[in-house]
């Protein structure tokens, strides 16, 4: 019993200090020029591999043309993620101008 308590926490540890959190960053034009978020959330099922509903970067820029783009899993994605066992995954999708 102690054997399997001490593996299962040493798991429990190497799984959180293992893990991250996903971000992607694309930079369009010359990149944002001030700084004016605009945020998204893009939903997937099945463990993020069908997009269900996915935001359009350019369609949050509006009229700009030099902007930042940053896909990102934040801790809230995450959680929704975990206490539906994956089977939704939501990323966020923030646009700087």
């Amino acid at each position: 019993m102690k054997k399997t308590i001490k593996v299962l926490s040493i798991a429990i540890v190497m799984g959180l200090c293992l893990s991250s959190c996903y971000t992607y960053t694309t930079v369009v034009g010359n990149g944002a020029q001030g700084n004016q978020q605009i945020s998204s959330w893009n939903h997937y099922v099945i463990y993020g591999l069908a997009p269900v509903g996915v935001s359009d970067p350019q369609n949050l820029a509006g009229d700009a043309k030099d902007y930042d783009v940053t896909t990102k899993i934040s801790f809230v994605n995450g959680l929704v993620a975990a206490l539906t066992f994956s089977i939704y995954t939501p990323t966020t999708t923030i646009v700087t101008k």
